[in-house]
């Protein structure tokens, strides 16, 4: 076994595909949070057309597979149209690894604007209208009185968004990202005599990226949580 473990090590990069798995999650992580963080307050505007564009994409992508939006972005927007993120000469790898993350990103961002919509709703009401009798507006409420208590009550369900997001960064494998899956697919195709070992490799790999997250979330969520 130990010899076996030994020959993928020596043969397969198995650090650099998980490094990609982190670069990956940090970045489409930043992407969720900024559009979670916009779809929410949408999500509670005061102009139904803002509140009705919110719920149509929380329920429009949290209803639609991850792999259908990765592949479309890569596939529909980047092959078939020829959109490009960045610069126009970047190679396909590159292209294919920021669609990826654009993918991950949309997807993800409905579940953080939910969770942000939970902690919204942790808020006393009477704050915002205490807010609103001063003379502060909808824009200044928000940002100073309500977003940042929402943001601590939803350190948890955003914990959990976020060890979700680190586990489905193998679907980008289907688009040819050279992340831990897409590693994991080659060693079985030709070492499929140690599959156990690189089964265990790779489960492993992820319990060590979302085993301390969960603890540092928990944590997290207890100190800062907000005393009513």
């Amino acid at each position: 076994m130990l010899q076996g473990l030994s020959e993928l090590l020596a043969e397969y990069n198995v650090l650099a595909a998980f490094w990609m798995t982190i670069k990956l999650t940090v970045a489409a992580a930043i992407g969720a949070l900024l559009l979670g963080t916009i779809v929410a307050i949408m999500r509670v505007s005061p102009v139904a057309v803002f509140r009705s564009a919110g719920t149509a994409y929380v329920t429009l992508v949290r209803n639609t597979p991850l792999t259908l939006i990765v592949f479309f972005c890569a596939f529909g927007f980047y092959i078939t149209l020829q959109y490009r993120i960045g610069p126009q000469n970047s190679p396909i790898d590159v292209q294919n690894f920021r669609w990826g993350v654009l993918g991950l990103a949309i997807y993800h961002a409905a579940f953080v604007a939910e969770a942000l919509r939970s902690g919204i709703n942790t808020v006393p009401k009477g704050q915002a209208e205490a807010a609103r009798a001063i003379g502060l507006d909808f824009r200044t409420t928000l940002s100073n009185v309500v977003l940042p208590q929402a943001f601590r009550g939803a350190i948890a369900p955003l914990g959990n968004v976020l060890i979700a997001l680190t586990k489905n960064t193998t679907v980008v494998a289907t688009i040819g990202v050279a992340e831990a899956s897409y590693l994991m697919k080659g060693m079985i195709e030709f070492r499929p005599d140690l599959i156990y070992i690189i089964f265990g490799i790779m489960a492993a790999g992820f319990v060590i990226l979302t085993l301390p997250l969960g603890i540092l979330f928990t944590t997290l969520s207890r100190r800062l949580a907000v005393k009513r």
